[in-house]
């Protein structure tokens, strides 16, 4: 019997570990400039590949010095340099159109949509729902299963 409580106690320990490294493992970053190139390389040498506007979040795969390796919702990968990003927590809209909604269920008004590729504002996370903001504009609800960043 003390073994086997020895054991459990090991492989919590362990899952633990490896549930806390899943989550450092997923870094998120935000375009913190009104608009940035994502590069084919870290350094301003490469190509730019695409240009991406304000608060576009990004999950970081790898740095090279202050240059951070990150892909994009779509998975398209490319190069940022660190200080043209912040922490600021965004989403992306990644359905063809979102009902932006007053309340965190499928029962509540829609105060709007949102497109596929919309960058908004994440304000709080409350189960699935994700309440978001346009800059300067609508704000609401919309499923989390619709979005991706954080």
């Amino acid at each position: 019997m003390l073994n086997l409580k020895k054991w459990s106690r090991a492989l919590l320990a362990l899952t633990l570990v490896a549930s806390t490294a899943a989550l450092q493992a997923r870094e998120m970053v935000s375009v913190a400039k009104a608009e940035i190139n994502m590069r084919a390389g870290a350094g301003t040498q490469h190509e730019a590949l695409w240009a991406l506007s304000r608060g576009y979040p990004l999950e970081v795969t790898g740095r090279r010095g202050k240059w951070l390796k990150v892909r994009d919702f779509e998975n398209d990968s490319g190069w940022v340099y660190r200080p043209l990003v912040g922490k600021t927590p965004h989403v992306v809209v990644k359905s063809r159109v979102a009902n932006v909604r007053s309340a965190p269920n499928t029962r509540s008004r829609i105060l709007g949509k949102a497109d596929h590729g919309e960058v908004l504002r994440t304000l709080e996370h409350r189960n699935d729902w994700v309440r978001v903001q346009r800059e300067g504009g609508l704000q609401g609800w919309i499923a989390r299963r619709l979005l991706w960043g954080w």
